[in-house]
C-alpha cells in the first residue's frame, strides 16, 4: 500500500535545465578530488612547511589545540549553503509519511554506525593488516583536557613527546579505523540532495530527512562517535566531539535557519531559490576542495611511499556503502514504499556527511593523522559509487508502486 501523497515532484521542464547547470560540477567531484590529491601532494613536496603552519593555526583551550581555524572557516562555507536550503516547516509534515522517515532514522542511527565499525575493524585490523603494517604507528592528538605522563598507556596507544608536544602513538590501522567510524556516524545531509534528485526521488522527503538528520546529529553524533571510538580502543575526546558538533553543525544550522528567514522575508522565496542559492553552490565546493588540498599536502609522503593505502581504506568503505544501500532499498521494497521515497531513503543511508567527518577527524586527531586521511578517501569513492547506485535505482523503479515516478533522470547516462 503506497504512502499518502507527498509534495509534488518538480516539473522536468522547470527543474532540469537549472539543476544540470548547477550540479554539473558536483557530478565531476571525483575528478576534482583526484586533482586536489595531486595538487596537495605537489604542495607538500614543494613547500612542506605550508600545511604545518596552517595546522598550527588553532583555537587553544587550556594550552591544547581544539579548533583548526582554516578548517573551521572552510567547513562553515561548506555547511552553510546546505543548511540554508532546509525548510524546517516541512519537518512537521513528515509524520504523514512515517514509514520512510522511521526507516531512514533506523538505518542511519541503529545499523550504519555499527556495521561500519565491524566491517572496518575486520578489513583494516585483520584482512589488510599485513599490508598496512602490524608495527606501523600514527601520532594523534591527546584528548582535550587529558594530561598524561610520557610513556603512559591510553587505550591502544602510548603517550610520547615529539618536538616538546605530547602526542598519542597508536597503531596506524586504528587511526584509519577512527576515520571510518567518524564517517559511519555522519549520515549525509549535503550531496544526498543531488543523488535524490538525479534518481527522481521526492525532493520534499529528501529535505525532510536532511533536516531531521541535522537535528539528530546534534545529539547522537558525539554520543555514538565517542562510544564507537572507545570500542575501537581509540582516544575518546568527549569535549572536543561536542565542540565539533557546535562549530561544524550547530553554528551553520543556526546561521542557515536565521538567514533563510531574513532573506525570504526581505527578497522573496523565488529570489532566494533562483539567485541566492545559485551563488552559494561554487563556494561550497571550492571550500571542500581547499580542505582536501591541505589534507593531501600533509599526507603526500604516506601516499607516495604506500599508494595502496588508499585501496585498503577504500574497500571497507565501499562494502559499507553497498551494504547500507541494499538494506535501505530492500526494506523500502518490503514496506511497499513509493519509489519516490525509497530512492532517497536508501541514498541517505549509503552516503556520508564527509564534510563534518573530515573536520572532526582533523580537530580530534590532527591534520596529519591517518583518521583524517581515511575521511578523505570517503570523498574519493563516494561520488562514483553513488552515481552507479543512482543508475541502479532508475533501472529498478518498477519494483515499487510508484506510477508518478517513471521519468528518467537528467544528465545521467543509462
Amino acid at each position: 500500500m503506497s504512502e499518502t501523497t507527498a509534495s509534488p515532484e518538480p516539473r522536468l521542464d522547470e527543474a532540469d535545465g537549472a539543476d544540470r547547470r548547477m550540479h554539473g560540477f558536483e557530478r565531476l567531484l571525483t575528478l576534482w578530488v583526484f586533482l586536489c590529491m595531486v595538487a596537495g601532494i605537489a604542495l607538500g613536496r614543494i613547500a612542506p612547511g605550508v600545511a604545518r603552519s596552517l595546522d598550527g593555526m588553532t583555537l587553544d583551550v587550556g594550552g591544547a589545540p581544539v579548533v583548526s581555524i582554516p578548517i573551521a572557516i572552510c567547513l562553515f562555507f561548506m555547511m552553510y549553503p546546505i543548511m540554508v536550503k532546509i525548510d524546517f516547516a516541512e519537518v512537521v509534515a513528515a509524520g504523514r509519511s512515517a514509514r520512510p522517515v522511521l526507516l531512514t532514522l533506523f538505518v542511519n542511527w541503529c545499523v550504519k554506525p555499527f556495521t561500519m565499525l565491524a566491517i572496518s575493524s575486520f578489513c583494516l585490523g585483520t584482512l589488510f593488516l599485513g599490508f598496512i603494517g602490524p608495527e606501523a604507528t600514527d601520532l594523534v592528538r591527546l584528548p582535550f583536557g587529558l594530561d598524561l605522563a610520557e610513556g603512559a598507556s591510553y587505550g591502544a596507544g602510548q603517550v610520547v613527546v615529539r618536538d616538546g608536544v605530547k602526542l598519542l602513538e597508536i597503531p596506524l590501522w586504528r587511526s584509519y579505523l577512527a576515520g571510518c567510524i567518524l564517517l559511519g556516524v555522519a549520515p549525509c545531509t549535503a550531496m544526498v540532495l543531488v543523488w535524490g534528485h538525479l534518481a527522481r526521488g521526492s525532493d520534499g522527503h529528501t529535505l525532510v530527512m536532511v533536516a531531521l538528520n541535522s537535528l539528530t546529529m546534534l545529539v547522537l553524533y558525539g554520543v555514538l562517535g565517542g562510544f564507537l571510538l572507545g570500542v575501537g580502543r581509540l582516544p575518546v575526546p568527549w569535549q572536543a566531539l561536542l565542540l565539533s558538533i557546535s562549530v561544524y553543525v550547530a553554528l551553520p544550522l543556526f546561521a542557515g535557519f536565521a538567514s533563510r528567514k531574513w532573506i525570504i522575508a526581505a527578497k522573496g522565496k523565488r529570489w532566494f531559490e533562483e539567485e541566492f542559492l545559485h551563488v552559494l553552490t561554487p563556494i561550497t565546493i571550492s571550500a571542500l576542495l581547499v580542505t582536501l588540498v591541505l589534507l593531501f599536502s600533509f599526507k603526500g609522503d604516506v601516499i607516495l611511499e604506500n599508494p595502496l593505502t588508499i585501496l585498503w581504506i577504500a574497500i571497507p568503505l565501499a562494502i559499507q556503502t553497498l551494504l547500507i544501500f541494499g538494506l535501505g532499498y530492500g526494506l523500502s521494497r518490503v514496506l511497499r514504499l513509493r519509489y519516490a521515497d525509497a530512492a532517497p531513503t536508501a541514498m541517505i543511508g549509503a552516503s556520508n556527511h564527509f564534510e563534518v567527518a573530515i573536520a572532526t577527524a582533523v580537530m580530534l586527531f590532527g591534520l596529519s593523522s591517518g583518521a583524517a586521511l581515511a575521511t578523505v578517501v570517503g570523498v574519493l569513492i563516494e561520488v562514483p559509487l553513488m552515481l552507479a547506485l543512482v543508475r541502479f535505482c532508475l533501472k529498478t523503479q518498477k519494483w515499487f508502486p510508484a506510477p508518478e515516478a517513471a521519468a528518467p533522470a537528467a544528465g545521467i547516462p543509462g
